[in-house]
């Protein structure tokens, strides 16, 4: 297979294979992402790949305990999912709240899982990502080769706050750990200028585009994009919440560069991610 692409960003919330063997992460799927969309065999998210030209997608669990009380697929759940399917890549969560018990987690995630990063949601977790409970876990995570997305900018979970979802605090992060790769996800908007001032600043800082339809995306975006951040912008579709082969139609509408199409769409994945250049189909 030619290189494609690689969705950077997703929640697996409709696969089939999974709601059976674990009926609770229906209730996930329903009340905490509200998608109605009918669950779905893991051989059509396959075929979601193949219709928007991705050959891989990072699939996300979440760790809500602190705001929700609840895990959106455990980690062990996403390692689970990854051993039906080569074309899965999976990332750990968990919540800093829980101390060392946290940082004990992410490296059996990553050493008996083969977790390949860790996915924090901050306004879930009610911690700032400058904040000193942080480091622990960055320092973990800097020890095990992984990189961090933080979801970033606004969001819709009702009763949290998004103070602790602005891009400024990575700056502070990727200060402090300049050799651990630091992802903002959404790329922060609203605060989209904010989030490429720590991009562009910062060598170990990337963002990706997750959530939003190309079209959607303010000017400002694609304009560091084909220039000052172009080996830092990540393809990401948030799929299911936003149609994969729509991201990638409306990305051909925009005619962007061939360098700057491929560093986003595959190229600078393949930096960020552990050894995914050596398994990558080149």
């Amino acid at each position: 297979m030619q290189p494609s692409g690689i969705d950077f960003h997703t929640h697996p919330l409709l696969v089939r294979e999974m709601i059976a063997r674990h009926p609770e992460l229906a209730r996930a799927a329903r009340e905490t992402f509200y998608i109605g969309n009918n669950f779905q065999p893991l051989e059509t998210f396959h075929l979601e790949l193949d219709a928007a030209g991705l050959e891989q997608a990072v699939v996300l669990p979440i760790d809500a305990t602190t705001a929700l009380g609840t895990t959106i697929y455990t980690n062990q759940q996403i390692a689970e999912l990854c051993s039906m399917s080569p074309r899965l890549i999976g990332f750990a969560s968990v919540d800093p709240n829980k101390g060392e018990a946290a940082r004990k987690e992410l490296r059996r995630a990553v050493t008996s899982d083969d977790m390949r990063g860790l996915k924090l949601v901050p306004h879930l977790c009610e911690i700032q990502v400058n904040e000193p409970v942080m480091y622990p876990l960055y320092e973990e995570a800097g020890a095990l080769g992984i990189p961090v997305l933080f979801h970033m900018g606004t969001q819709f979970h009702s009763g949290t706050k998004l103070k602790f979802c602005r891009p400024i605090d990575v700056d502070e992060v990727a200060v402090d750990f300049p050799d651990l790769k630091l992802i903002i996800a959404h790329f922060g908007w609203p605060w989209y200028e904010e989030a490429l001032a720590v991009v562009h600043r910062n060598a170990n800082v990337y963002f990706n585009i997750a959530g939003w339809a190309p079209k959607r995306v303010p000017d400002f975006v694609w304009s560091y994009m084909k220039g000052p951040v172009k080996d830092k912008a990540l393809f990401g579709s948030d799929f299911p919440l936003v149609s994969r082969k729509r991201v990638v139609d409306e990305l051909s509408d925009l005619d962007l560069p061939g360098d700057t199409y491929e560093a986003l769409c595959y190229k600078n994945a393949l930096e960020v991610i552990p050894g995914l250049k050596e398994e990558f189909s080149l």
